[in-house]
């Protein structure tokens, strides 16, 4: 990646030659120094430079790095910890990061196999060695160099016997590859933490997935302290060895110099296991490899199920994460990545959507204020919602009136009183969290007297069977209207993992075969209101910029398209609201994702890929359904260069702008008739989800909390706020988590928990 405008000609007298990679905390360089040796030099962002508890991580990481000085792992040139702006310099390892490899070419197997298992465990006794735990063993943070695997990054590693820093309302780590007792007890891991993650990345190395991988991270974190690993798909002379090393209790798990000898006398050519069911059911050629983002962080995930017959034809179950093919969900490790959030605003129908559409639709680029005023009698509060299987995760919420409105995490939908949180009733599902899936929404006459019908919640119901997911209907008292199952591709086709839609009184839905789009009244009994077939050899999502916009569409691609999880040249058609019929094709070249409507228009923004995953937008594009026509432009700066946004946030479509969030909590506003960015600034909140623009603020949050509001018009920082929970993490493009009702503002954060402040009187103001 070539350096970028802002960034500095040199750090500690070495000149940078170009971005390696960017992250939550910091971003890495490719510099040489006097005598021609290229280094890696890993700048921690301003924004923490003044934040005590990241710089005495950084100084553990340098410490750390320090100490450990072996054949398989990059040893430090210089660092600066004390510094205004604090840096570390390593030796520059080339080659692909074991993620990478494992993207674009599959499994290893035989030698190859064999010399990056001896070699990460010479690599780990080494660095035990040393006196240090690595505590982030994982595929993005392998490199594999012609001299053999290199491990890297001691960003949250520490040495024994030393107080483990834990940074505010974060559990840290990477859930696929951490221990039962990194999860549960943090302050307490020893070097056979590394052993169980040594095991976990092996058998990732082989089969191309997890021994643990789920669809949500919370439900991968719960395998991983209680269910027993996936390991049918393992050469069995290799599960020999790893097995015991997966086992829950630590002082069962042999030392890593132990493994060590044991995988010396694994032979050069052992042969892989043939691909079979796992335990699950689920045959392992069904799985999909994760890939990178350009910085080096990666992980495996998996399709939800076995495959799905449609007429003659058999296809693949396409999982809720497919989108980005279940990035791992990294927290808070240096100059990689941390937790993530967002806020949502909520307008007179109130489905997730929304959050995509401003009160108004203000050309300038801001929402005018508003008059905002509290709820009556409230008082800041916070609640916790259990759900089904009681395993946290992330509720998503939208107001009403009084009440907010919230569903996900084993929660088909709670009622919450505004104004001190009090819970009026809850509907809770009986299976287990999937990423993603959080909420349908509210629609039906609001207090202001907009939209019709009578009020209808909508959530979802995950059984514990394996049968499909439910969209349920509630009345606003709680009761079940109606269920009914549904399916679909909507993450691959629009990148939004939600299983309805909700326009002007009605749920729409694929059905469980993925064949047709059918339409239900949120309000009647369920019954099926109009069914479209998809256009013969094609699967279909459809779409609405939210509940009462102008127009309903459907993305369409091909099956060859799905299959290979890249849908590149989709097909737009408007779809008729009246009888589902839908309109001619609109061919996108490229992957084009949805974000809004502006004037009516459709806006989309162009994605792109870097080592074969998403890794951020290039372009924006305007769909006029009158004339049938497309414009498009690129992303450009102030001075007219090109820019390209890196994966973060959903892009969301507010009062005439468009807003994206990086990951490293670098928010932009763009207008989507031209593509110009208007400001760009550091929130300084990381892993941020979705916006949401109210009264001429923007609103960032993560998922442990942390909010921050933004001037719309300028990006300004208003006020920022303090972690609240402890987070496993945050999933890519994740929705809005916060809620406006007037001056209140409603946050979900992880854990199933939720809470509200007052915008002008926000709790620890930074």
């Amino acid at each position: 990646m070539r350096l970028r405008s802002g960034d500095p000609e040199a750090i500690g007298g070495y000149p940078l030659e170009r971005r390696l990679g960017a992250g939550g905390m910091g971003t890495v360089y490719l510099a040489r120094t006097a005598s021609g040796r290229r280094i890696a030099i890993k700048l921690i962002h301003q924004q923490f430079a003044d934040d005590e508890e990241f710089r005495s991580r950084f100084r553990q990481e340098v410490v750390a790095a320090r100490r450990v000085s072996g054949a398989f792992t990059a040893a430090v040139v210089d660092a600066d910890p004390e510094g205004a702006h604090p840096w570390m310099a390593t030796t520059y390892i080339e080659g692909p990061t074991l993620s990478e490899r494992i993207s674009a070419g599959g499994p290893l197997s035989g030698a190859g196999l064999r010399t990056l298992a001896v070699g990460l465990a010479e690599a780990l006794r080494d660095i035990h060695r040393a006196g240090v735990v690595h505590r982030d063993l994982k595929p993005s943070n392998v490199v594999l160099s012609a001299e053999g695997p290199r491990v890297i990054d001691f960003g949250i590693s520490r040495a024994t016997g030393q107080q483990t820093l834990t940074m505010t309302g974060r559990v840290i780590g990477t859930p696929p590859f951490m221990s039962p007792e990194q999860l549960q007890a943090p302050r307490e891991v020893g070097p056979e933490s590394d052993v169980f993650s040594l095991a976990t990345l092996l058998v990732y190395a082989a089969t191309g997935q997890g021994p643990f991988d789920a669809d949500s991270p919370y439900l991968t974190a719960y395998q991983v302290v209680h269910e027993a690993p996936k390991l049918s798909a393992v050469p069995q002379a290799l599960r020999a060895l790893v097995e015991p090393c997966l086992d829950k209790d630590p002082e069962h798990r042999p030392s890593v110099a132990e493994l060590l000898v044991q995988l010396m006398d694994l032979p050069d050519d052992f042969d892989p296991a043939p691909a079979r069911p796992d335990a699950d059911g689920i045959d392992s050629a069904t799985r999909v490899l994760g890939g990178t983002n350009g910085t080096g962080t990666a992980g495996a995930g998996a399709t939800s199920g076995a495959p799905v017959v449609a007429g003659h034809r058999t296809l693949p179950r396409i999982g809720t994460g497919l989108r980005r093919r279940w990035r791992s969900v990294v927290a808070a490790a240096v100059a990689v990545a941390a937790v993530g959030g967002g806020v949502a605003l909520l307008g007179p129908d109130f489905g997730p959507d929304t959050q995509n559409t401003a009160r108004t639709e203000d050309e300038g680029g801001a929402p005018e204020p508003a008059a905002k005023a509290l709820p009556e009698g409230f008082a800041p509060w916070q609640a916790s919602v259990r759900g089904g299987k009681d395993i946290p995760d992330e509720l998503r919420c939208v107001t009403r009136g009084a009440d907010a409105y919230c569903g996900g995490g084993g929660v088909v939908a709670t009622r919450l009183r505004a104004a001190d949180g009090k819970p009026l009733w809850t509907v809770r599902s009986p299976g287990v969290p999937a990423s993603g899936v959080h909420f349908g929404g509210v629609t039906g006459k609001a207090p202001d007297g907009t939209g019709t019908g009578a009020v209808t919640v909508v959530g979802y119901r995950i059984s514990d069977d394996g049968t499909p997911t439910r969209a349920v209907a509630l009345t606003e008292h709680g009761e079940e209207r109606w269920s009914a199952p549904v399916g679909g591709s909507s993450t691959l086709l629009t990148g939004r993992t939600r299983n309805t839609a909700l326009y002007r009184g009605d749920v729409l839905s694929v059905d469980p075969g993925d064949s047709r789009i059918e339409a239900r009244r949120a309000d009647g009994d369920g019954s099926v209101r109009w069914s479209t077939p998809f256009p013969p050899g094609t699967r279909c999502a459809p779409y609405t910029p939210g509940p009462r916009a102008a127009r309903l569409y459907a993305f369409c691609a091909s099956d060859a398209q799905l299959r290979s999880l890249k849908p590149d040249r989709p097909t737009l058609r408007p779809l008729d609201p009246a009888d589902g019929r839908l309109g001619e094709p609109v061919p996108l070249d490229g992957q084009w994702r949805p974000v809004g409507e502006l004037g009516g228009k459709l806006v989309l923004a162009k994605e792109r890929e870097e080592n074969l995953d998403f890794a951020g937008y290039t372009a924006v594009a305007l769909f006029d359904p009158r004339t049938g026509k497309v414009s498009r432009d690129p992303l450009r700066g102030a001075s007219g260069d090109t820019v390209s946004v890196t994966e973060g946030a959903d892009p969301v479509v507010a009062g005439g702008a468009l807003y994206f969030v990086e990951r490293n909590g670098q928010a932009y506003s763009v207008d989507p008739a031209t593509g110009r960015v208007r400001w760009s600034r550091q929130s300084g909140v990381e892993w941020v989800s979705a916006p949401a623009v109210a009264d001429g603020r923007l609103y960032l949050a993560s998922s442990s909390g942390r909010v921050t509001a933004l001037d719309a018009r300028d990006g300004d920082p208003v006020w920022s706020t303090s972690p609240r929970v402890e987070s496993l993490g945050n999933e890519a493009g994740a929705t809005a988590r916060v809620a406006v009702a007037g001056r209140a503002v409603i946050v979900s954060a992880a854990g199933n928990t939720v809470f509200a402040f007052d915008t002008e009187r926000p709790p620890d103001d930074e």
